[in-house]
């Protein structure tokens, strides 16, 4: 029998550790994870990449990138040097379609008679918000010249002044940390929650109350059951929210048992304002991975809806 072997060999393993008396067992820990020092890495997706000099005490963080806007909407090599009724379809179709976080700091600022370049030279942009900081980081494609954003900088008046440029990473920034190891990138449950290509991201550090979700407070408009859900979800700490071109991906944290609840929330709970599933829709759950994935509707609704904090699945619980 297949069995034996395997008997002798445990018997084995017994007699070299003695029989007289009864071996302690061994404890087998998993290897720890060591992550690498925090920097910034240009190679990450943006949300991974910026988290690098997002400072610790930022509570929100909105990426939103162009250039994967423009691949989706089939613009994929435009710039500033691209005919104007081109650029022009380019950005009508955007902000019907797509779930665009910023809207575009530098456009209709006139930088390009001023300093040779506008928003459709930019890769990317960040924007970090909390209590005492607000901040941007705007990253430019790599073969921009990049002493334009210098003097637009310098200058006395636009969304760029005073930023600091850092031409060799093609980056202008305000706000931003200067110290990795302060920063977002820092904090591995932050980490984890960004990393996969999409539009467009939003973070956040904390939960919402209901009124952020909601516009108000529903608690006491709701009947016995739709309350139970409510108390019934555990306690929520930072979580993400990817916009793809077809998909949302909200991440909750690993092993979240409440995930179906949190799903199908806002179908039971008073309508936001745009309604959720006009944005969001179809809802799926994954709980051992923390994930929610929703079809998405309406792309600039559904970016409203973060932007606004008026996400029923991310109310705080517990």
């Amino acid at each position: 029998m297949r069995s034996r072997p395997l008997l002798a060999l445990a018997l084995v393993g017994a007699l070299a550790t003695g029989c007289s008396e009864e071996a302690a067992p061994e404890i087998v820990r998993p290897p720890e994870v060591v992550r690498p020092a925090p920097v910034y890495d240009p190679d990450l997706e943006p949300a991974a990449a910026v988290m690098a000099v997002v400072p610790a005490e930022a509570t929100v963080l909105e990426v939103t990138d162009f250039d994967q806007v423009r691949l989706s909407l089939g613009f994929g090599e435009l710039t500033s040097a691209s005919d104007k009724g081109v650029r022009a379809r380019f950005w009508r179709r955007a902000d019907q379609r797509s779930p665009l976080l910023s809207r575009g700091m530098l456009r209709d600022q006139g930088y390009q008679q001023r300093f040779g370049f506008t928003q459709d030279d930019v890769s990317w942009e960040a924007h970090f918000t909390g209590p005492a900081i607000e901040g941007y980081v705007v990253k430019f494609r790599d073969d921009l010249d990049m002493s334009g954003v210098a003097r637009a900088a310098q200058a006395a008046d636009g969304p760029l002044a005073g930023a600091t440029v850092v031409a060799a990473a093609h980056v202008a920034a305000v706000g931003a940390t200067r110290e990795p190891t302060e920063s977002w990138a820092a904090e591995p449950e932050l980490v984890d929650l960004v990393g996969q290509t999409s539009l467009s991201t939003y973070v956040a550090r904390d939960c919402l109350r209901v009124e952020e979700a909601f516009g108000r407070d529903v608690t006491g408009e709701l009947a016995p059951s739709p309350a139970a859900d409510l108390a019934g979800l555990d306690a929520l700490g930072a979580f993400s929210v990817g916009f793809g071109g077809t998909v949302v991906s909200v991440r909750l944290g690993p092993a979240r048992d409440d995930v179906f609840d949190r799903a199908r929330l806002a179908e039971r709970l008073p309508a936001t304002d745009p309604d959720f599933g006009t944005g969001f829709t179809d809802p799926v759950a994954d709980p051992v991975g923390g994930r929610i994935g929703f079809q998405l509707g309406d792309g600039p609704v559904a970016a409203a809806l973060a932007h606004e904090r008026q996400l029923p699945f991310a109310v705080c619980g517990g």
